[in-house]
């Protein structure tokens, strides 16, 4: 196997630089999923350091975001607005991620929208940043992260060269228009993916890969959670340092 061809773009170019100003970016986080594995409801309104999982997922984009929308379950789309900044957008979502998606979407306008999911709590700012400027340069682009662990097929026991292969993280970014006519053509194809890039690759788009981390945990299992409440102390007092000094650094290095 080979590594993979797209690069991890580490800065913006002056020339996307200079027209950052001029493009609009929307943060788009579905929460309307019903947490089953992780067994205490729908998980984006679980608490970690008296803070959802929601909260923080919006908290990471007020400053380099124009819009936040994000879809919730019907039925906590109340208390979403009462626990959310003014400002953000609630919306209900679909019956799955990508019907949510989608949804959220149509209720955009921006020419930027990254996709990020609410149960990844600790997403730094640089993170956000060098995605969003990819997209800018490329039209597409996903967080990803190299795999530290030994590979198997559960089938044979063959191995597989992790060198070559990536996990997928969020932020997922994307100029508007090329998502939008990505998720309509799974619509009339039927097809149902686990990530937003892999319909942009279906439509034969590349996508860019954006070096990410291992705090972009994803809160699924209750062990999961238990790790983030353990590491949600550190991470908070950090970018509390990091505020009151006016820098935009990351609360620990891989």
């Amino acid at each position: 196997m080979t590594e993979p061809t797209a690069s991890f773009p580490s800065s913006a170019s002056a020339s996307s630089m200079s027209v950052t100003s001029q493009v609009r970016v929307a943060a788009l986080i579905p929460a309307a999923g019903s947490g089953q594995r992780l067994g205490r409801g729908p998980k984006a309104f679980v608490e970690i350091a008296d803070e959802t999982l929601l909260a923080r997922a919006v908290k990471a984009f007020c400053e380099d975001a124009d819009e936040i929308v994000v879809a919730v379950p019907a039925e906590l789309q109340a208390e979403a607005c009462a626990l959310l900044p003014a400002g953000v957008k609630v919306i209900v979502g679909g019956s799955t991620r990508q019907a949510t998606v989608y949804k959220l979407l149509q209720a955009t306008t921006a020419d930027v929208v990254l996709i990020h999911d609410a149960a990844r709590p600790f997403l730094a700012r640089d993170i956000i940043q060098r995605t969003r400027d990819a997209v800018i340069q490329q039209g597409a682009a996903s967080v990803v992260i190299r795999v530290a662990d030994s590979l198997v097929a559960a089938a044979n026991g063959a191995t597989h060269d992790r060198s070559a292969l990536r996990a997928v993280q969020t932020p997922q970014g994307f100029l508007r228009p090329l998502i939008v006519k990505a998720h309509e053509y799974a619509q009339t194809q039927h097809l149902q993916v686990t990530d937003d890039a892999s319909l942009v690759r279906a439509i034969g788009h590349d996508v860019a890969l954006v070096e990410g981390s291992s705090w972009l945990m994803k809160v699924t299992e209750p062990a999961q959670l238990e790790m983030a409440r353990a590491l949600a102390t550190y991470w908070d007092a950090q970018r509390s340092y990091a505020t009151a000094v006016n820098t935009n650094v990351n609360p620990a290095s891989d």
